[in-house]
This record gives C-alpha cells, structure tokens and sequence, in this order.
C-alpha cells in the first residue's frame, strides 16, 4: 500500500477520458484499490479517482463513512469502490452545492448537479453493482465519475463569483476538507 501523489489541475493527464478496466479481481487492480484508500485516507479525502494517481482507468472510490465530522450535516455514504461506471439522471432536476477537490487544493466552487441518479458499474471482484443516490450522495457520485472523462468541477461552474479560496469562503474550514 503507497500513498501516491495527487495529480494537481494543470496537468494534463486529468483531462484524458480513461479506459474501462476489462479484467477484475486481478493483482494489479487490488494493488491499485490499496494505494488509491492510503492516497484518499492520507489526504483526508472523501473520494478518488484513478486518475487523480495518473492512472488512466475507469475506477472511483468514495465514501465519508460514519460519522464524518467533515460532514455533519450529510448522511454518511457507505464506503464504495465503482468501476466503469454510468451514470443516469432520475430527473432533469438540479442543485448547486459546494465542492472542493484534491487535485484542486485550497479552492471551492458551487457546482450544479442533477438531484437524484443511478449509478451502475461493478465491484473490484467484476460483480455488477447498481444503485439510486440523491443529495450528497449523487453529487459525491458525479463528481468522482467527471475525473473519468476529464472533467474537473471548476469547469462545470456557471457562477465564477461562487468560486474562491476556502480559507477566505469559509474561515476556520481547513484545506483537508476538499473532496
């Protein structure tokens, strides 16, 4: 287990759209599910993208865990590893919400993202998952899934006066806390 360094916007492997993973439960992706948790534990994050390590395959990890004091206002989301994921909206329905992100330190932005979805994908052993999110639990989804197809939430902002230094947003609420 390694903890890797987290790719920072600028570089231009996060803009890459990544390749699905065609083989589960081998060696190699176990190894990867090891360092993407001790880069995600070290960095006090609540989600990961392979990317975010440099390597360009279609696996997230997410999850706050219980209880999440980063968090307290949110319902704890079951810790949860999706690869080659799809996402499909239940509604057209949006929200703004604030996020931050590793690979954006220091910074927040409102960031609108549709309410309720359904996420499939499959577990690291290749077993099929499928599952409804709203709230938090949508937005953490999405947001995880964008770094798969080189999106970062800066560029899904339309309101550049939300979108600022978190120590000047939000005094007292530290770096740690981006996503």
């Amino acid at each position: 287990m390694t903890v890797k360094e987290i790719l920072k916007m600028g570089d231009p492997r996060l803009l890459r759209v990544a390749l699905p993973v065609e083989r589960f439960d081998t060696h190699e992706l176990k190894l990867l599910l090891k360092d993407m948790t001790a880069t995600m534990l070290q960095a006090q994050g609540v989600g990961l993208a392979a990317p975010q390590i440099g390597v360009n395959l279609q696996v997230v990890m997410f999850g706050t865990g219980e209880p999440n004091p980063r968090y307290p206002k949110e319902a704890p989301v079951a810790k949860t590893v999706l690869i080659n994921p799809v996402i499909t909206p239940l509604s057209e329905d949006t929200e703004e919400g604030w996020e931050g992100c590793l690979s954006v330190p220091g910074l927040r932005g409102k960031v609108p993202r549709w309410k309720s979805i359904r996420y499939s994908g499959f577990d690291e052993k290749g077993t099929p998952i499928e599952k409804e999110a709203e709230g938090f639990h949508a937005r953490m989804v999405q947001h995880e899934c964008d770094h798969l197809w080189g999106i970062l939430y800066p560029m899904r902002i339309k309101d550049f006066t939300q979108f600022g230094f978190t120590e000047v947003l939000f005094p007292g609420l530290s770096d740690s806390s981006d996503d």
